[in-house]
């Protein structure tokens, strides 16, 4: 009985962190301007005084109170880059309400007028935004884990959770992770068969791996990501810095934002959280 008391316990607590979590999320998006800056984020990052540009009704002071609103809700990176701060747009927590409130509550109905809405949009706007030429992307997802564990996962274990395949479809394949100086991170199928997802040029285990990799990209692009795990109380913060720079597609951003959203987010979450 004792037992079962204390397991309920936990299970309670659980559940207040992740609603106490995702109130700070739902007030970090209760203001017009709040969510004006993550629209704005969403294309590129901005310093301060770029975001404060676009808000001359606003002074900057304002600005960055709900930027402080919106690092506390985990929807803004900072990132120091000399004397200026660029802040970056975290879609995390944006996915997790999604996981946990949207698809419970989504009717084929309501998905339907929502892509007619989209593509009416779409067809009616005036697309007239360039192709970038390079992206970079910060994301942080909290792990309730210990920071070996999550570097374990993300290198020896990569294999029992990484979903996303190069391999023609209907073929199985298999993958491996070296994480020493010079190891790849590689997709295998056939006899001969496979593709390099990324190849290690620094290690510090159990903090820190960075690649170079094109993961999934063609062509000539020069892209390179790093894994951070910072200890935190009750488990670990993983810190991703995605860049790419080269001919790069419109979609490709976005795409791989989302990627690495569900990947991490998802994907690497519930594994090393369920095991």
């Amino acid at each position: 009985m004792l037992l079962f008391g204390h397991v309920l316990m936990i299970i309670m607590e659980r559940a207040d962190g992740m609603y106490d979590e995702l109130s700070t999320v739902f007030k970090a998006l209760g203001h017009p301007i709040r969510r004006k800056i993550l629209d704005i984020l969403k294309i590129s990052p901005r310093t301060t005084g770029e975001l404060d540009d676009h808000f001359p009704e606003v002074t900057r002071y304002a600005i960055m109170k709900h930027l402080n609103i919106l690092e506390e809700g985990n929807l803004v990176l900072v990132r120091r880059e000399g004397k200026y701060k660029r802040h970056f747009l975290n879609a995390v927590p944006l996915q997790e309400v999604h996981e946990r409130w949207v698809d419970k509550y989504m009717q084929s109905t309501a998905s339907s007028l929502l892509n007619l809405r989209r593509t009416v949009r779409e067809k009616g706007g005036d697309k007239t935004m360039e192709s970038p030429k390079d992206f970079r992307i910060e994301q942080e997802i909290f792990l309730d884990a210990p920071r070996e564990e999550v570097f374990r996962a993300l290198t020896e274990k990569v294999e029992d959770w990484w979903e996303f395949r190069i391999a023609p479809k209907g073929v199985t394949s298999h993958f491996t992770f070296k994480a020493v100086i010079g190891g790849q991170f590689i997709e295998n199928w056939g006899e001969k068969e496979g593709a390099v997802w990324g190849n290690v040029y620094y290690v510090n285990a159990p903090e820190e791996i960075r690649l170079h990799g094109h993961l999934g990209m063609q062509g000539a692009v020069n892209s390179a990501y790093t894994y951070r795990l910072l200890e935190k109380e009750g488990g670990t913060l993983l810190q991703l810095s995605h860049t790419a720079s080269g001919v790069i597609q419109d979609q490709w951003e976005e795409e791989h934002s989302k990627g690495w959203e569900y990947l991490l987010g998802t994907l690497l979450k519930n594994y090393v959280e369920d095991n």
